[in-house]
């Protein structure tokens, strides 16, 4: 019984690490979200990137916040040291 309960509770482990989009945020939201940040240079820091990016995509400010995030966790984006997010995915890629 010990081991079942083990390896289902090490399970339950790999799906909370799982990083899941926004509520309320489709894949349509996600795709128009990283076409946003890559016309504006892929870099996501201030209100001058913020402002297009919800513009563009129709989100609000904290849908564009909570992608970001979630872009973070899942390792699609990287930090920047001014605070802010630098997509790594598509047209953002790393050459």
């Amino acid at each position: 019984m010990t081991s079942r309960f083990l390896t289902a509770f090490a399970g339950l482990g790999l799906l909370s690490a799982c990083a899941l989009p926004p509520e309320g945020v489709t894949p349509v939201d996600l795709a128009a979200f990283d076409e946003a940040v890559a016309s504006i240079g892929c870099d996501l820091v201030d209100e001058g990137d913020y402002l297009p990016v919800e513009l563009q995509t129709g989100l609000t400010r904290q849908q564009v916040l909570e992608t970001a995030q979630f872009r973070l966790a899942s390792e699609q984006a990287v930090s920047l040291s001014n605070g802010g997010i630098r997509l790594i995915t598509g047209a953002c890629a790393p050459e």
